[in-house]
This record gives C-alpha cells, structure tokens and sequence, in this order.
C-alpha cells in the first residue's frame, strides 16, 4: 500500500485526484505496474489508477487475463473499474479509503456481489485506509480554497 500511496502522492503533485494503484504478483512479489489517477492529464475519462495499471500490466505480460495478481488502489474502486478487475480476471483486490459516494465494491451497487458478475476477485479493504482518505481529503480541501484564502491577491 505505501508503494499505492506514493503515486496518489505523484497525482496529487500532477493535479490529479491523489488515486495511486499496484499491481503486483503475489507468487514472487514482483510489482508488475504502477500507475495513478490522470484523467485530466491524458484527457480521458477512463484515466483510473486501476484501468491504467491493468493496461500497462496486460501489456507488459501480453495477456488481458491477470489471474493470480493482486491489485493494490488507495480508494475503493467505482463501476467502471470494478467492471475492469472483474473482466481481468484479478486474483485480489486491496483497497485503502471506502468511497461511499463513488465506490462499487462495498458500497454503491456492490459489483462483484451482483449475479451477472462473472469473476469475483478476493476483496480486502481498509489498509492504511486513514492515510489513504487524508491525502484525499488534504486535496480537496485545497482545491475549495478560492485565492483569497490562499492568501494570493488578483
């Protein structure tokens, strides 16, 4: 996880939600991607920490199917990527912060419970969860600040 945080650190400094994943091979410990959050930078809605990780994984292995890796993101994954892990065949997730707005693991529409999903991946959530939703809540809370607050003058 702490490999996780440091690149929502990298996407924080970049502007980007501070979202960091890992996707890494259990059997030698090997990490096989690392990626963070860039929609904003790649100007591409599906810039997730997890989709990016997946890809440069499935790239790198050449194989879509990543069965047996485990997946490592700071926030509960939405939809979108819950779909991803389920159809890369993901061995384990691992998540730090719940998002109870946005996530679709253990809240939302609690994905890989749902009877059309067809790979379910073993799920651990919470790790360094509090480190995980202070970055996240230290970025967002800057970036409401207006420029008076900020002490910069127009």
């Amino acid at each position: 996880m702490e490999l996780a945080l440091d690149q929502a650190r990298a996407a924080a400094a970049a502007g980007e939600a501070p979202i960091g994943a890992i996707l890494f091979d259990p059997a030698s410990g090997a990490v096989i991607a690392r990626a963070h959050n860039q929609p904003i930078g790649l100007s591409d809605p599906t810039g997730h920490a997890e989709i990016l990780a997946l890809r440069s994984a499935a790239e790198q292995l050449g194989n879509y199917r990543l069965t047996g890796l485990t997946l490592v993101v700071t926030l509960e994954p939405c939809a979108m990527c819950a779909g991803a892990i389920s159809h890369a065949r993901i061995g384990r997730l691992v998540f730090g912060a719940e998002d109870k707005k946005g996530g679709a693991v253990i809240n939302g529409v609690r994905f890989f419970d749902q009877p059309t999903c067809h790979w379910r991946p073993e799920v651990t959530g919470g790790l360094l969860a509090t480190q995980s939703a202070t970055l996240l809540k230290g970025f967002f809370k800057a970036r409401r600040k207006g420029p008076a607050d900020q002490g910069e003058t127009s």
